[in-house]
């Protein structure tokens, strides 16, 4: 029996979530702060969506996701095109090679495998920069960035698998 055009339209809209909920974190990253002392300091969310959504839902962010996502950041971010759809499309590829790892393992351990994956996806971004730029920029941001970035992967990664639990659970 073929699905009524409502289930094929809920189906649809789950397997959109992933990339929905991480281009929500795309806009939540670019959004002004205007808060005095951290000035353009923002943290990666789409980092945090992309490396969630590749180890637990790879099949409904696939790279090429991961690379609009990243072509979107840059253009929201001012950086020249492809650093953050090149760092993304790396930070999905990686984790998603070794899901099977991350899914026998315990947070504390998906928390510190971020913090390395997350550091490497900065470090790239500034010598892309600094390549594409011609000279190399004040990476004291990005590091300020790549710390917030750590501080807040717990709660995001909680707010992501409730959603995958909430949303998901059919798909």
């Amino acid at each position: 029996m073929k699905p009524s055009p409502w289930v094929r339209m809920d189906a649809w809209v789950r397997h959109f979530i992933p990339f929905g909920v991480t281009l929500i974190l795309l806009f939540a990253a670019a959004l002004p702060t205007h808060l005095p002392g951290i000035g353009g300091i923002a943290p990666m969310l789409p980092m945090m969506g992309v490396y969630y959504w590749a180890i637990y839902r790879p099949d409904l962010l696939p790279a090429w996701s991961a690379f609009l996502i990243g072509l979107l950041y840059d253009v929201l971010s001012g950086t020249p095109m492809g650093v953050y759809a090149l760092v993304l499309l790396l930070v999905q590829g990686v984790a998603a090679s070794r899901r099977r790892f991350f899914l026998a393992k315990t947070f504390m351990v998906a928390w510190w495998a971020f913090s390395l994956l997350a550091a490497g996806a900065v470090v790239l971004a500034w010598l892309l920069m600094a390549v594409l730029n011609g000279a190399p920029s004040d990476p004291r941001p990005l590091l300020s960035s790549y710390l917030a970035t750590i501080g807040l992967f717990p709660l995001f990664t909680w707010t992501l698998a409730r959603t995958q639990m909430a949303l998901l659970k059919d798909v």
